[in-house]
């Protein structure tokens, strides 16, 4: 069986909890093939404010100029890598870490949005998993930074819940798993729903229940499971040890996402 896990939020910014999260991948990729999809917003922010850049964001999605696209590789595809990369194999799993331009995994193509020009923020147009396929056949876990270059030479800044959409697509994954900061989606009481069809997702937006970061995370939801991925589930990174089970025993945490 072939598992995405996608990893960002608190999950990279906090010890421990980066290390139950890579004690879960480990765990699993003792039975799986795994491979990771990591973000690292936060990072990105702080590094832009040390350079005395603010922040811009629409519909969940950061503004990229050039200066903060080279930011965002600079932390992506270095720092926050590398330390997950590290994490893992410090628990006897070896892990390979690349970002989307290695191999030429996966290629970009800028983002067309209404509410106007993002920059240098793009979207997965082509794969080619082949390098993925070979660290798996190795042993080891492949872990992804969002970033992927265009057709143009540049490299352009991907969403990192929109990526793992793409690794899981290329890579035909049986499931794709989002660890998150928040317990699941909520609806308009504010509990968390264990089951989510895709069909109320338009709605639910509409009515501005769903909104901000949840946005591109369910677009990328959806896009996973119109292109065949079997499973896909919201869970709270804090209970990331339940991973290594999701299709052993009835997981109750988090927000199955699928179609009716």
């Amino acid at each position: 069986m072939k598992v995405v896990v996608k990893i960002g939020g608190r999950a990279l910014e906090d010890k421990d909890l980066r290390q139950k999260c890579a004690r879960a991948v480990a765990e699993l990729a003792r039975q799986h093939d795994v491979a990771v999809v990591h973000g690292g917003g936060a990072e990105i922010t702080r590094t832009m404010a040390m350079l005395g850049k603010k922040s811009e964001f629409v519909n969940g999605l950061r503004v990229t100029d050039a200066e903060t696209r080279d930011v965002a590789l600079m932390v992506l595809a270095g720092k926050m890598n590398k330390t997950m990369v590290s994490s893992i194999n410090a628990l006897g799993c070896s892990a390979v870490g690349m970002c989307g331009g290695d191999g030429a995994a996966f290629r970009a193509r800028k983002k067309v949005n209404g509410d106007g020009d993002l920059g240098f923020v793009g979207e997965i147009c082509a794969s080619d998993p082949k390098w993925i396929n070979a660290i798996w056949a190795a042993g080891a876990v492949p872990v992804i930074s969002s970033l992927a270059p265009g057709s143009d030479g540049q490299y352009y800044n991907i969403n990192a819940d929109q990526m793992a959409a793409a690794v899981a697509v290329a890579c035909h994954a049986d499931a794709l798993i989002f660890l998150t900061d928040v317990p699941g989606v909520k609806d308009a009481n504010g509990d968390v729903m264990r089951w989510l069809e895709v069909q109320q997702i338009k709605q639910m937006i509409e009515q501005s229940v769903i909104n901000g970061g949840m946005l591109p995370k369910l677009a990328a939801c959806q896009e996973a499971l119109r292109k065949g991925v079997a499973r896909v589930r919201i869970l709270p990174a804090v209970e990331a040890d339940c991973i290594p089970d999701f299709y052993v025993h009835k997981i109750e945490s988090g927000t199955e996402v699928m179609v009716a």
